[in-house]
């Protein structure tokens, strides 16, 4: 097939471009420019030209063209606004997910030609098709499984993707490396947000949002018990960073409207629950909620860990559909804006947006 690879520098995303031409396709190289260097140069330097390098030294070696791409404004416009937005409204985002969605299986598919049969990427993930519908499944590797970033593809995006590395676990993958001799063999795997590069989400938050001194309030007691420099610096189920003596504090709701951030100190105790949450802009892959919901495990945030649950689809006041979802036991935190991602077994089903909490 005429494959076009996404290739990030990494060597993931490497390994995948090296697969892909094994495998006998006719394969072109990609590397998507959404460094946003002039909104964020005052953070730290331009990691896109380190990462180029990368690129243009395994391109070379494997004898495969590239291109570049540039979406930085499309990136800004549906990602970056994304982030900023929700972290003002005192969401939870999730930027990668919808990096996927609206850039990489998006705006990316109408930058090239239309005779690219497939998408390639280093993304640590499998498609299965059933009948008319496509799945995401998991790889060996459950630490680097990275189908919960992918959760919110539509169907037109998945019959299109490709995933080479995604039956490997990310030891092989480095030996792929190795006995390829790539440039990047040993190049340190990339952390964190995508566009944020190499300094922290909290300089980015402060970069935009800035601080303004709030409350920190008991919410037990619903007492003033200290001050913040800005809601928007906390999560749900947040320890570290609160800076009172007599702790641990946990963060455990947030006031947007009035700069508070409600902390407590009983966080585990009995009673207090922290398993119930509402979905909304629901994405299953079949199209609707799957025949057997008792069946399901759900994940809250990338990483292996998932929770035997409940789902009960139901109409509200608006008559739109959403999803109550009940856990096996307590979560560390459950936030607004948080994506759920659900599984049966091996299989990623589809996810949505959590809403509410009832915790």
């Amino acid at each position: 097939m005429k494959v076009a690879v996404l290739v990030s520098g990494g060597v993931d995303s490497s390994v995948a471009l090296a697969l892909a031409k094994q495998q006998g396709h006719d394969v072109t190289a990609f590397y998507l420019k959404i460094w946003l260097e002039d909104e964020l140069s005052s953070l730290g330097e331009c990691p896109w030209e380190e990462d180029l390098k990368y690129v243009r030294a395994v391109c070379a070696q494997l004898d495969v063209s590239l291109e570049i791409i540039p979406l930085q404004q499309e990136y800004w416009d549906h990602v970056v606004s994304y982030t900023i937005a929700e972290v003002k409204a005192g969401r939870t985002p999730n930027p990668d997910i919808f990096c996927n969605q609206k850039v990489k299986f998006g705006f990316f598919l109408q930058k090239i030609d239309a005779s690219y049969e497939k998408i390639a990427t280093g993304h640590y993930a499998q498609i299965h098709q059933d009948g008319p519908h496509y799945f995401l499944k998991k790889t060996p590797d459950p630490i680097k499984d990275q189908t919960y970033f992918l959760a919110y593809l539509r169907q037109d995006q998945l019959a299109r993707c490709m995933f080479p590395i995604g039956h490997l676990n990310k030891t092989q993958v480095r030996e792929y490396a190795h006995a390829l001799n790539l440039p990047n063999k040993d190049r340190k795997d990339s952390q964190g947000i995508c566009f944020l590069g190499k300094f922290k989400f909290r300089e980015f938050v402060q970069h935009y949002l800035g601080e303004k001194v709030g409350a920190l309030v008991e919410w037990e007691t619903h007492k003033k018990v200290g001050e913040h420099s800005g809601f928007w610096f906390y999560t749900i189920g947040q320890r570290q960073g609160i800076g009172l003596a007599g702790g641990p504090w946990y963060v455990v709701g947030k006031d947007p409207e009035h700069n508070i951030v409600y902390i407590s100190r009983d966080y585990y105790a009995d009673g207090k629950i922290r398993n119930t949450f509402e979905l909304q802009e629901m994405n299953w892959f079949a199209g609707k909620v799957p025949d057997s919901p008792q069946n399901l495990t759900v994940k809250l945030r990338h990483g292996a860990h998932q929770y035997p649950c409940t789902v009960q689809e139901f109409l509200d006041d608006t008559q739109k559909s959403r999803v109550r979802v009940t856990l096996s036991e307590n979560d560390q935190g459950i936030a607004s804006g948080q994506f759920a991602v659900f599984y049966q077994d091996s299989y990623c089903l589809g996810s949505g947006i959590i809403s509410e909490s009832d915790s």
